[in-house]
């Protein structure tokens, strides 16, 4: 049987991946230090999977990485710390997390003796600031973020650096130049381009997942970094508003969780992506406004959302993927929308214990001025 290691497999997205294949055969190792953050309790969540071996430990940690690396064949490394804001003013502990975390992993690849033959590496969206655009004039433009004056007049929209023209969103291919603006979008370019250029230099099958806005269950709902479906959710369970920045019009691309271990698993079986970088996105924009429209309708709810006119320095406009590449390489074609995606979230979040859960995470963000 195949032994697959999934670092952070006890996370939000590496358990999806463990569930994956568990349920296909292999012997599964999770490694994950139940960083407080993700798991308040510090403990396992009550949804991890039995069948699979867990160790506790750390990526940042020798000692750790080699127990868990013994006899593995094939390694997910998911483990990472996750969230832009916080990332900039917590620059040692994601430098440490990501970028140190992924380098000891990799030497220990590279001076020990191991069985490991492939390893998938989870990137990041936020790797590319803001997406590409077409101006009707000067054809494809890849923009760099919006000046403050501009925000401050309300002019949101990205315009043409050339000729001033208002620009049309398109997907962002993985040959788009990255324009990292966080923290944690250059920890993880740092993760990506250590796996896959150690991996051509030791010959170990290597494969970088770029992620987008990954949604679903077990999305952990007291982390305010999680993302803006877990803060509008809170807010209209507690018959708040959802409050919006810009005019609420800037576009996302959410995958579901489940169609980001799909695509994994996908990556792991074939060759054809070795050494290649990949978009992993449902490949359709949606609002911000929409989303938070989606989520009252689900709940029931006549709210309206707050839009503000308000900008946060940062903040990209646009940014969605092109999945052509995933699509012709793996096969991998989307199966779960947004709406469906969100009726999952709130299912799961109606049972008793995700309610108890919920009802902590609500505290929180109340904490953090979030709703």
């Amino acid at each position: 049987m195949v032994k697959v290691l999934v670092t952070g497999g006890a996370g939000f997205i590496g358990s999806f991946i463990v569930d994956g294949l568990v349920e296909k055969g292999y012997e599964v190792r999770i490694l994950d230090n139940l960083d407080k953050q993700v798991h308040p309790t510090g403990e396992k969540p009550e949804w991890l999977n039995a069948k699979a071996e867990f160790m506790k430990g750390d990526v940042r940690n020798k000692g750790d990485v080699k127990k868990a690396m013994e006899g593995i064949e094939i390694l997910f490394h998911e483990a990472a710390a996750v969230g832009v804001g916080q990332s900039m003013y917590e620059l040692n502990y994601y430098v440490d997390a990501n970028t140190r975390g992924t380098a000891n992993i990799l030497e220990f690849l590279a001076n020990e003796e191991h069985d490991v033959k492939k390893m998938m590496v989870a990137a990041s969206m936020s790797e590319y600031g803001e997406g590409l655009y077409k101006c009707e004039k000067c054809g494809l433009v890849e923009p760099s973020l919006r000046g403050e004056k501009q925000m401050a007049e309300c002019k949101f929209e990205q315009f043409c650096p050339e000729c001033g023209k208002e620009l049309k969103p398109m997907p962002t291919p993985e040959t788009k130049h990255l324009d990292c603006n966080s923290v944690y979008a250059l920890t993880k370019k740092d993760q990506e381009e250590l796996v896959l250029m150690m991996g051509k230099a030791y010959g170990i099958k290597a494969v970088a997942l770029r992620y987008f806005n990954v949604f679903g269950p077990r999305q952990s709902l007291s982390n305010p970094y999680t993302g803006v479906a877990a803060i509008f959710m809170s807010r209209i369970k507690n018959s708040n508003r959802p409050v919006i920045y810009e005019d609420g019009l800037q576009t996302r691309d959410f995958v579901s969780v489940k169609d980001i271990a799909a695509a994994n698993l996908l990556a792991m079986k074939s060759n054809s992506a070795n050494y290649e970088i990949l978009n992993v996105g449902s490949g359709t924009p949606i609002s911000i406004k929409e989303v938070a429209e989606t989520i009252a309708k689900l709940y029931g709810s006549d709210l309206k959302p707050k839009i503000t006119n308000k900008f946060r320095k940062g903040d990209v406009r646009h940014c969605f993927a092109d999945i052509s590449k995933i699509k012709n390489k793996l096969g991998f074609a989307p199966s779960i929308s947004f709406e469906k995606g969100m009726k999952e979230i709130i299912e799961w979040s109606h049972n008793i214990k995700s309610e108890d859960k919920f009802d902590q995470a609500t505290g929180e963000l109340k904490k953090k001025g979030l709703i």
